[in-house]
């Protein structure tokens, strides 16, 4: 995925979140309107695009009552990493859950205006098991820098080996 494009209602309070929280550095802003956000370490053009509806606007409906996505999933490059993004969304109150995937290792959080977002470690391609077990767990992160080591490089290779 290139770059994805929300609709807030605050292009200001959303711009604070993802740069304050996720770090994110801002592109191009046009005030009031719209902003284009870099997600740390991208050599991207702009990884997420805001543009502004206004303050009236509804929740979204998206798997609720209405079709729509689900959440975006922001790729962290280490344990330690996610670890300290799960300490900022806490404190942000942003944090809603912690999941094992097997293969990624993901935390589950929203934006000001109730979007859900994924930030998540992908196990590299020769630390998978030969049998992956897919249910979701409950993400033990300290068990997880354990086993892998915090500072492990996630997402180097194919991090899925086989097929679903």
């Amino acid at each position: 995925m290139n770059h994805a494009v929300l609709y807030v209602r605050d292009v200001a309070r959303s711009v604070a979140f993802y740069t304050d929280i996720l770090e994110f550095r801002v592109r191009f802003e046009i005030p009031g309107q719209a902003a284009f956000l870099q997600a740390p370490a991208s050599h991207n053009d702009h990884d997420i695009g805001l543009f502004q509806i206004g303050s009236e606007a509804g929740p979204s409906g998206a798997g609720r009552t209405t079709v729509g996505l689900y959440h975006l999933a922001w790729e962290v490059d280490t344990l330690d990493e996610l670890g300290r993004l799960a300490d900022r969304l806490r404190q942000a109150g942003s944090l809603v859950g912690a999941s094992d995937h097997g293969t990624t290792k993901a935390l589950y959080a929203h934006d000001p205006d109730g979007l859900e977002f994924e930030v998540c470690w992908l196990v590299p391609a020769d630390r998978l098991p030969v049998e992956i077990d897919q249910m979701t767990k409950p993400l033990d992160l300290e068990a997880e820098k354990a086993r892998y080591g915090g500072a492990t490089r996630g997402g180097v290779g194919v991090s899925f080996s086989g097929a679903f």
